[in-house]
C-alpha cells in the first residue's frame, strides 16, 4: 500500500513541475518558428509541454499581441516576446517552479 501511495505522490510531483509554455504565433512568422524551434529543443531537458495558439483571425488576440509575436507565456504568465534567449527562459521557467 505504501508504494501506491509513493506512486500517487510521484506522479503530482510530475504535474507541478511539467510546465504548459504558450506560443502565442501567426501563420508564416519567421521569428514564431525560430523560437518554437528552440523550445522544442529544450523541452525534454526542462520538462515542459509547449501549446502553440495561432493569434490570426482573433481579434482580441491580435489587437493583444499584435507584431508582438512570438509571444511566450510560462504557465499562463508573461515571459518575453520576439525572441528566445535559453538562459534568460531557463532561469524564468526555474523561478516559476521555485514558486508554483
Amino acid at each position: 500500500m505504501v508504494d501506491s501511495i509513493d506512486s500517487q505522490l510521484s506522479k503530482e510531483n510530475d504535474r507541478v513541475s511539467t510546465c504548459i509554455v504558450t506560443v502565442y504565433t501567426r501563420h508564416g512568422c519567421h521569428l514564431c518558428h525560430v523560437a518554437i524551434e528552440l523550445l522544442e529543443s529544450m523541452a525534454l531537458q526542462l520538462d515542459f509541454v509547449i501549446e502553440k495558439i495561432y493569434i490570426d483571425g482573433d481579434e482580441n488576440l491580435e489587437k493583444l499581441y499584435g507584431e508582438q509575436v512570438p509571444v511566450i507565456h510560462i504557465d499562463g504568465q508573461h515571459h518575453d516576446f520576439w525572441r528566445v534567449d535559453p538562459e534568460r527562459f531557463t532561469s524564468s521557467l526555474e523561478k516559476h517552479r521555485q514558486h508554483q
